[in-house]
């Protein structure tokens, strides 16, 4: 009979298993991507002007078969010209910014890294708004590739240019302090945002429309041209991650670890480093300051799948992309037909949870 009674608390345990084998399943790379591909297409039915299934399916119909978007179909046109390409920026955004998140976390070696704590974000805004203000004339003479092209070099050449400045500042003959990198990377946001402010200042009212376009965040400028000229980049600097993710663990090890074994180092860092500098500045040059996605999203999927980079990475393009794709259906349909700031609801969702990381930390250390 004691020995029945030692079965019973193994049945009871059955349950939790289960449900760990399903919350593994929705987090599982597989999972996620069939979500996504849910979330893709609920999205096209939500916004201030709802849709039927009927309506969409003779939309996209319409579309792809006899190729009519243009405005005299007021519906195929909301569908493909407005709805659609801004879906698709949202993937792209919301992956690029969580990988960039996950990489940069992993070559610090410091969870709390993030593009926007550490300044790089900043930097980009900075060039971004400079050149909104001081070439406003040239880039709207600019249209399609070379609009977004400019201001996504001056994009880039800011975060790149942060990013090398709070690695020197925080790097000290090959070692990375956290407590330094952590305050220069808030040292590069408060320039930045005072550069930014400065440059607001002495705005017209057009340029200042523009400079808080950027400043809020928002997706409502999505056009095929954009999607054209930012997938390749986006994709592109997240493809190159995955390529070195295996190196990026070995660096988990340490540096002098990383090169006895092998792995190049300093040419690691500059790769890291490019892409994301690149990703996060294209993200800033089409959407404006998206906040804690890239450092949320990370740690879920730490969390859930370990700290295995190539998991961590493909994880948090999906988990991210999935992100901001419901943000942003919430951003347009909260108060519609009016639009929310996209960059004020993650600030929302990720303030919150940044809070909860310092607590934890600070148990872990007490």
């Amino acid at each position: 009979m004691s020995q029945v009674s030692r079965l019973i608390p193994a049945q009871k345990v059955a349950p939790s298993n289960w449900r760990a084998a399903v919350y593994r399943l929705l987090f599982s790379n597989q999972g996620m991507a069939i979500f996504l591909i849910i979330s893709i297409l609920s999205s096209l039915f939500i916004g201030a002007y709802s849709l039927g299934l009927k309506e969409v399916v003779q939309a996209i119909g319409d579309g792809v078969i006899s190729n009519e978007t243009t405005q005299t179909n007021a519906i195929t046109y909301l569908i493909w010209h407005i709805r659609l390409p801004r879906i698709i920026l949202a993937l792209l955004v919301g992956a690029g910014l969580a990988t960039s998140g996950a990489a940069i976390q992993g070559l610090f070696r410091n969870p709390l890294a993030d593009p926007a704590l550490i300044g790089i974000t900043s930097g980009a805004m900075v060039f971004a708004v400079a050149g909104i203000l001081f070439a406003g004339v040239l880039l709207q003479s600019l249209n399609g590739f070379l609009g977004y092209a400019t201001i996504t070099f001056l994009a880039f050449s800011g975060s790149f240019l942060s990013t090398i400045i709070v690695y020197r500042l925080a790097t000290v003959e090959g070692h990375t302090s956290v407590s330094t990198l952590l305050l220069a990377g808030i040292a590069i946001t408060a320039l930045g945002g005072a550069i930014t402010g400065l440059m607001t200042y002495y705005s017209s009212e057009d340029e200042l429309r523009d400079i808080t376009f950027w400043t809020l965040g928002s997706l409502g400028g999505a056009n095929w041209k954009m999607l054209a000229f930012v997938c390749p980049l986006v994709i592109g600097s997240i493809f190159i991650l995955l390529k070195n993710a295996t190196r990026l663990d070995i660096l988990l090890l340490g540096e002098k670890e990383a090169r006895y074994l092998g792995v190049h180092t300093q040419k690691l860092k500059w790769i890291i480093v490019g892409c994301t500098a690149m990703a996060v500045g294209v993200c800033v040059a089409v959407s404006g300051v998206i906040a804690f996605v890239a450092l949320v999203i990370p740690h879920l999927i730490r969390l859930c799948k370990g700290t295995g980079h190539y998991n961590l990475l493909t994880g948090s393009a999906l988990l991210g992309g999935i992100l901001l794709v419901w943000a942003d259906n919430f951003a347009r349909t909260a108060i519609a037909p009016a639009e929310l700031p996209i960059g004020i609801l993650t600030a929302l969702l990720g303030a919150p949870f940044f809070i909860w990381l310092l607590l934890k930390s600070r148990q872990n250390f007490s």
